[in-house]
Order: structure tokens, then sequence, then C-alpha cells
């Protein structure tokens, strides 16, 4: 397996490196991304409008040759305007079923706390169970499968905010901050060739299923297990924290790792790949108490806090 792990390092570096021509200064962004659809989750991204999250999104599926859609929610979307309807055809007089963006590879949802309840909750049955039902009819969503849900966390006039329950089942949430001087430099330089240029596909989606497959098959030590369980009590016992990180935060974490040591050529997951996925995958399943809050404590810096305290093995 070990050989077979490092040919597909190679391959995933080739991937983060096509993907860099379009996207600037977002490396551990693009591979936290990678390493979610490696584990099967979903990935909630935050970041204000303009840092290139749907570009992020786009690129990431052409690399990994994969059918990317894109919604953009809104207060009057429905179910059907993501998982689709049936419509009656009076040629056949039928009634046939007409599928919506959700059956895809990669699917975009932009801004998803502005899509009303009762639609946020469908398109998470539809992340979970990776199936939709209609009229009585179960249909299955392709693999792979990834849903990348946006969020602008300054604006909240006209929204739906998410409930902890519903954001605790996205495996990981990844921040796209701005860019440096350096690299908003850089992007003024290669504007052209990020907006106009293609990338090269680097693998298919038989390709990605083969990865899913192996990260199943990386070692993870007992001693491991007992840390990344202990960071996550952690949360729970700060004294800063209302409500900790949930059992699935344990295995977010426990996926992830195993993902990124693949990235890494190895076969077995090390403290610092733990460290590596933490922020991402405990961070936005935390409560804070409201003196935190008011004082300006982030659950970032808990996870932090917790990182710095917890005994590596």
């Amino acid at each position: 397996m070990e050989s077979k792990v490092k040919v597909f390092s190679e391959a995933m570096r080739k991937v983060v490196s096509e993907v860099e021509k379009k996207i600037v200064g977002k490396r551990r962004e693009v591979e936290l991304i990678l390493a979610t659809l490696m584990s099967e989750g979903h990935v909630l991204l935050e970041g204000v409008p303009g840092v290139a999250k749907t570009l992020l999104a786009k690129t990431i599926s052409s690399t990994l040759g994969l059918d990317f859609k894109r919604i953009q929610s809104t207060p009057d979307m429905l179910p059907s305007d993501i998982i689709g309807v049936v419509v009656y055809n009076p040629r056949t007089s039928e009634f046939n079923f007409r599928r919506g963006p959700v059956f895809t590879n990669i699917l975009l949802v932009d801004e998803i706390n502005r899509a009303p309840p009762k639609t946020q909750s469908a398109l998470l049955e539809a992340m979970q169970e990776r199936q939709v039902t209609v009229e009585g009819v179960t249909y299955s969503l392709p693999r792979p499968f990834l849903v990348i849900a946006t969020m602008n966390p300054i604006e909240t006039e006209g929204t739906f905010p998410l409930s902890e329950a519903q954001i605790d089942r996205f495996l990981a949430k990844v921040e796209i901050g701005y860019p440096t001087i350096a690299e908003t430099v850089s992007i003024l330089d290669r504007y052209y060739e990020i907006m106009f240029e293609p990338v090269k596909p680097v693998l298919g989606p038989r390709d990605v299923l083969t990865l899913i497959e192996l990260v199943r098959e990386i070692a993870v030590d007992q001693n491991l297990k007992k840390y990344i369980s202990a960071v996550v009590q952690a949360t729970r016992d700060h004294p800063m924290v209302k409500l900790g990180a949930s059992p699935r935060g344990a295995i977010a974490t426990y996926l992830l790792s195993k993902a990124v040591a693949i990235m890494r050529g190895r076969d077995y997951v090390t403290p610092d790949d733990v460290k590596y996925v933490a922020h991402s995958t405990l961070s936005h399943r935390i409560i804070l108490r409201t003196e935190a809050r008011i004082s300006g404590i982030r659950a970032g810096d808990v996870v932090a806090d917790v990182l710095e305290k917890v005994e590596i093995p």
C-alpha cells in the first residue's frame, strides 16, 4: 500500500499545483477541501465576497475532471429547485422526474444561509443520505459527491442562520481570508491567466473513488485516537466554552488526518496531521460562552489553546 500512497501523493501535489494556477496563496484551504472530498464529507466555506470562493470550487472540480454545478441561494428558493421536480409529459401522458442540480459531483451552494430553512433541510438530508426521495421514489446521488456551501460572515440581513445541528453535519469549515499585499500583486500580474486560461484535469472520477477507498486503509495508532479524543474532550472542558465539539468532530478529525497523511506520502497518521486539520474540524462545532464572545475570543482561539495544552503522544 505504501507505493500506492506515494503515487497518489504525487498526483495530489499536481492537483494542488494546478489549482494554484488560478488560486493564489490558499494552499492549506485547497488541501483541506480536497481532504474533505477524499473523506466523503462536505465543506462549509466562509469568507467575504470577492475572495474567489466560487473560482476555488470550480477549479478543483475541473482539475479532478468532476461535474460541477452552482446554486445561488435566495429567500424564495424551494427544495425542488435543488432536488428536482416531477413534471407531466403530455406526449407520453406520463410523469417524469427532472433532476435538479444536486445530481452532480461537486455542488457549490452560494450563501446557503439565504435559503429558507425547509430548503436548507432538504439539501442537508441529501448530503447525509446521499440520495433524494421524490413522490415515494428514491434516487441515488453520484459518487463522488461534495457539497461546498458558502457563507458571508458579515451580512445577516435577509438570512436564515443554520442551526448548530445543521452546521455540525459539515465535516469541515474552511475560512477564506483576504490575500496579503504580495498575493494581491500576484493576482493582478496574473489576472488574465487566472480568468481565461483553463486548468488541466490531473485525475478523474475513478481516481477520486480510489482515493476515497485508500483513506479507509490508512493506519491510525491507538495512541493517536486517544489524542484526538483528548483534544475533543478538552474543547468541552474549556472554561470559555458553553458547548464543546461533538463526537462527529472527533470522527471528522480522524478522517481528515488520514486524507492529509496521503497527501504527505504516508500510510500512517502523525500528531502534526491532527493539528493541521483540527481548526477546520472543530471550530464550527464549538459554542462559546457569552463572556468569551464579549471579550473577542473566537472558537479558533479555543482550538489553538487546546492543541497547545493537550499532551502529544
